[in-house]
């Protein structure tokens, strides 16, 4: 199986390099990566640039977002065509049997669109948070809630579903990668890698998407409104289901926001969304989770990144 990595890059200077040798490092040898240095003012270009491997590519073009990035990266993956793409962000790296594993999964898998693997956060101390397992079948509905993946560095995606879905939408700056997973999943079903350790390695730190965003409500909103009024899906669940499906996801949201709140320090904020998701959406888990909010444990633990 042929694959095309696409690497969306924006000042990612300082990691790129780990990013670029974590593919070469992989035992599945049948690839090609193309960088797409998004605009970046640092030395982005010039690390994709020194590695001297006739299957690694550098596109730049002004900055106009992660999306943007990627659609182009799409576009000039090949020849020849790929058979599936994996979208790696700049700055976390795979372990070297990734690609391998993904690809058999999905070669075993004829029915699913995508295969997907479990994944590390990984703090600047070095601790490693691993992802619960990965779900596989029909997971629309659980996406219409939550994003169930950190990024699309650990789905590795058909060519023809690829193509059916379309371009990610350069219109949203955040949830970009949830709202195409959802259209991902109205297509087809996901296949699980049958590997407990990690695939991916997400690397936390300062100044990323997800940390400047994860903690103002207002930034979901866009990719959220994208996602529950895309009309294909209300055809498919129906006006009802999707309203019900459309409030747990504004629990799951005031939960994320809650949560980032009290590892960014501000607990009385935080505790505030915390009990507005358990308000409309009630579990028990969850309110026995908010103990560990005051010391800061578990899920609530302060960051510890690099800038």
């Amino acid at each position: 199986m042929r694959i095309a990595i696409i690497v969306p890059a924006f000042n990612v200077a300082p990691f790129l390099r780990d990013t670029l040798q974590s593919v070469l490092d992989q035992t599945h040898a049948d690839w090609s990566l193309v960088v797409v240095d998004d605009g970046s003012t640092d030395a982005t270009a010039a690390v994709a640039a020194s590695f001297a491997d006739d299957r690694i590519r550098l596109i730049q073009q002004d900055n106009a977002g992660v999306s943007a990035a990627r659609n182009r990266g799409i576009r000039h993956a090949g020849p020849p065509a790929p058979d599936a793409f994996l979208f790696l962000d700049g700055d976390d790296w795979l372990a070297p049997n990734a690609i391998a594993l993904l690809a058999q999964t999905l070669e075993a898998a004829p029915w699913a669109a995508a295969a997907c693997g479990r994944y590390a956060r990984i703090a600047a101390n070095g601790a490693a948070r691993l992802s619960a397992t990965m779900p596989e079948g029909c997971l629309l509905e659980q996406l219409l809630i939550q994003n169930l993946f950190a990024n699309g560095g650990h789905l590795l995606i058909r060519r023809e579903a690829i193509e059916a879905v379309g371009d990610f939408r350069d219109d949203l700056s955040y949830g970009e990668d949830w709202e195409y997973w959802t259209r991902l999943a109205s297509h087809g079903e996901f296949a699980a890698v049958r590997c407990r350790a990690p695939l991916l390695f997400v690397r936390e730190r300062l100044g990323s998407a997800t940390q400047s965003n994860a903690t103002d409500p207002s930034a979901y909103r866009p990719a959220m409104e994208a996602i529950h009024r895309n009309p294909a899906i209300a055809d498919r669940l129906g006006r009802s289901r999707l309203a019900d499906l459309r409030r747990r996801a504004e629990a799951e949201m005031a939960w994320t926001v809650g949560r980032e709140l009290v590892r960014h320090g501000q607990q009385k904020d935080g505790l505030r969304w915390l009990g507005r998701s358990l308000r409309d959406a009630p579990s028990l888990r969850r309110l026995l989770l908010i103990g560990l909010s005051w010391p800061r444990f578990g899920p609530f633990r302060p960051y510890r990144t690099v800038t």
